[in-house]
């Protein structure tokens, strides 16, 4: 098993078969959020930079405020 030298923080969520992690990592280039989603051994991942987490997070909260609207 590695060791992830570059993680400063990790979360889990569970949902129904999926799981999606959320690693706040720092390299040289600066700090990134990696998500993952896990759906039976199968991966996908997207970089978000730390930078635009606000934006990212604004979005999203709109997204749900739609979503609870519905």
């Amino acid at each position: 098993m590695t060791v992830d030298n570059d993680l400063l923080h990790t979360e889990k969520i569970l949902a129904d078969r999926k799981t999606f992690f959320l690693d706040l990592k720092e390299n040289s280039r600066g700090m990134v959020v990696k998500i993952t989603e896990d759906v039976g051994g199968n991966r996908d991942t997207i970089m978000v930079p730390a930078d635009i987490l606000g934006d990212f997070i604004a979005a999203l909260s709109d997204i749900k405020a739609t979503a609870d609207g519905h």
